[in-house]
C-alpha cells in the first residue's frame, strides 16, 4: 500500500514538475537523446561484431567436424563393402 501511494505522489509531482519546467525539460531531451542513440548505436555495433565472430568460429569447428565424420563414414562404409564382398564369395563357394 505504502508502494501505490508513493507512486501516485511520484507520479503527480512529475506531472507538476513537466508543467513548470517544460522548456528546460525539452532542451535536456535534445541534448540526451543524440547522446543516448549514439551509445545504443555503438553497443548494436559491438554486439553485432561480437555476434559475427562467434558465427565464424562455428562455420570453422563445423567445417573440421563435418570433415572428419565424413572420413569416419567413408571408412565405415568401405568396411561394409569389404564385408559384403567376403560374403558373396562364400555364398559363391558354397553354390559351386
Amino acid at each position: 500500500m505504502k508502494t501505490l501511494i508513493g507512486g501516485a505522489v511520484g507520479a503527480v509531482l512529475g506531472l507538476i514538475g513537466l508543467s513548470v519546467w517544460w522548456k528546460p525539460f525539452l532542451q535536456l531531451l535534445a541534448g540526451a537523446i543524440p547522446i543516448m542513440l549514439l551509445l545504443g548505436g555503438g553497443l548494436a555495433l559491438y554486439l553485432g561484431f561480437d555476434e559475427l565472430k562467434d558465427t565464424w568460429k562455428k562455420e570453422d569447428t563445423s567445417t573440421a567436424e563435418t570433415t572428419i565424420k565424413a572420413e569416419d563414414e567413408v571408412d565405415k562404409y568401405k568396411k561394409e563393402v569389404e564385408d559384403l564382398k567376403k560374403e558373396v564369395e562364400t555364398l559363391k563357394a558354397k553354390k559351386a
